[in-house]
């Protein structure tokens, strides 16, 4: 197997093309323009592709299972990486993360690549108006650019959107912590001007939906969709959802959808065998940020508690159904404004997210639980109405796809391939691979590891195959340190790392070379 130190380098080649296409795009064909489809684009934090529409009986999501009969569910799509700003800024600018060189939190798109073209700011340059609310790039970075209108130049939307508290219990810490920061002399202030604090891991609060920034984005994305049905051009309009990202904190009606005794828990809750308890991790949110969480024994100590597990687990479910409810409304409301056969539709979530699996609780790890997400396109365009594509499909396509349904020239430099056929035959014959990856170590929180760590993972029809290195301080590849394979046809949870099993050596020889061109040529 080839193993050797390769510095990443930000291909210019790159760079140039989406410079010259920002500065060419120009809107062609104006008279027509009201022929386009319009796009309704819902991104969908830490959703896992657990729900109706992908045969779970656990899950109550009955309007985006009512999407999926609209149109076509991608039941093996990827995302690029298992975190939310390296995975979102990748699918929005369609280049994947060793491109944009952005795999944490901390490092925002236009700080890297502040040439880079959006897929809004790519519509809005082909007479698109674009509108975005919520959660489409990173928490706070809105982005400005890529949206004709966003909430920060909309007066009246007072809402911190990644966490309101309403119990008298959690708004006493979040004021008691923000005291004990102040009287520190340090601020926690974000770029939208909010405490970036947390106080308990859930809330259940007997208020109306809108009482919870979701509900009130909602309220505020269908006036605004109103507004642009009467327009004499398409619109892109994005509505992100929060829910089910931590904190769990839903109206009280979607708690009781279930019943918390009943609800499964993961059947594998112990750590691959044959692979290191360090590369599960991704609780370290629960851990470091909520006041009900400090004792969590870690993925090599074993299981939680069941109470805790149900608990955790009710949260997540309810935030899935309070998100689900609020897709609704945005379907009513294109039904309702006779917008429906021209829009296209797009959900997705950025990544899956454990919940007990491999005894981890999170997202940040390169297993299939962590990067394979719900993908479901819907309405103009998709011919396929109700049914599922098994083909291996990536985050990084919408991109490409979404130009490609709405007739507007894929930019050559996308490192994405357009789904469109799918559309109408969802069981052609397509891309061999998928590919994620993960920077262990630079969230000090999430492992005890003293270097960092990359880990390029590829999922084939059949494996999941992962390399890990270690991560100069240059951000460039270096030794070899480990691999992982696992064999879905008879290990679809991953729960046995064949890559030390003689009888796998071969497929370990083909499948280094494979992920050796896919990633590093």
């Amino acid at each position: 197997m080839k193993r050797h130190g390769f510095v990443l380098a930000l291909p210019l080649l790159i760079l140039v093309a989406i410079i010259f296409s920002s500065c060419s795009s120009t809107v062609e064909n104006a008279k027509n323009e009201k022929l386009q489809p319009n796009v309704l684009f819902i991104p969908v934090d830490d959703l896992r592709p657990e729900l109706g529409a992908y045969g779970s009986n656990c899950v109550i999501s009955p309007n985006i299972d009512r999407l999926a009969k609209n149109g076509l569910t991608f039941t093996r799509a990827y995302c690029q990486q298992a975190v939310c700003n390296p995975s979102r800024a990748s699918l929005m600018s369609g280049l994947r993360p060793d491109s944009l060189r952005i795999w944490d939190n901390k490092t925002y798109l236009r700080a890297m690549a502040p040439d880079v073209v959006t897929i809004p700011q790519y519509f809005k340059q082909n007479g698109y108006y674009t509108v975005g609310y919520g959660k489409a790039f990173h928490n706070n970075d809105p982005d400005t650019i890529s949206w004709s209108e966003t909430p920060e130049n909309i007066a009246g939307f007072p809402f911190d959107p990644d966490a309101v508290y309403l119990t008298e219990e959690n708004k006493a810490i979040i004021q008691e912590k923000i005291e004990a920061y102040k009287a520190a002399g340090k601020s926690r202030i974000d770029k939208c001007g909010y405490w970036y604090v947390k106080a308990n891991i859930s809330e259940i609060a007997d208020v109306e939906d809108d009482a919870y920034y979701d509900g009130a984005q909602t309220t505020r994305a269908i006036e605004v969709m109103e507004r642009l049905a009467k327009q004499d051009k398409p619109f892109f309009l994005s509505v992100g959802y929060y829910r089910p990202h931590l904190p769990f904190n839903a109206p009280k009606k979607y708690w009781d959808l279930y019943n918390r005794d009943s609800i499964p828990l993961a059947e594998n809750q112990f750590v691959p065998e044959g692979t290191p308890a360090f590369l599960v991790h991704g609780d370290s949110e629960l851990r470091k940020s909520y006041d009900d969480c400090p004792d969590l024994p870690l993925p090599i100590d074993g299981p939680w508690d069941e109470a805790r597990q149900r608990k955790i687990k009710h949260g997540y479910l309810a935030s899935v159904s309070y998100t689900d409810a609020q897709v609704g409304r945005l379907l009513d409301a294109l039904d309702r404004l006779g917008l429906s056969e021209n829009t296209i539709v797009v959900l997705f979530g950025d990544h899956g997210w454990k919940l007990g699996e491999h005894n981890g609780w999170g997202k940040k790890s390169n297993y299939e639980i962590d990067t394979r997400v719900p993908l479901i396109i819907s309405g103009a365009g998709v011919e396929a109405k109700g049914k599922k594509s098994k083909a291996i499909t990536e985050l990084v396509d919408i991109y490409p796809t979404l130009c490609d349904v709405a007739g507007l020239e894929i930019p050559k430099y996308l490192q994405g391939t357009s789904m469109a056929p799918l559309l109408s035959n969802p069981d052609l014959e397509w891309k061999p691979v998928a590919l994620s990856q993960f920077l262990l170590g630079r969230d000090r929180r999430t492992t005890n590891i003293d270097e960092e760590q990359m880990g390029y993972a590829m999922r084939t029809d059949r494996f999941r195959y992962v390399e890990w290195y270690k991560w100069n301080k240059d951000n460039s590849r270096g030794e070899y340190l480990r691999t992982e394979l696992y064999d879905h046809e008879e290990d679809p949870q991953e729960n046995t790392n064949l890559a030390a099993n003689p009888e796998y050596k071969e497929m370990v020889d083909s499948l280094s070379e494979q992920l050796e061109q896919n990633y590093f040529k």
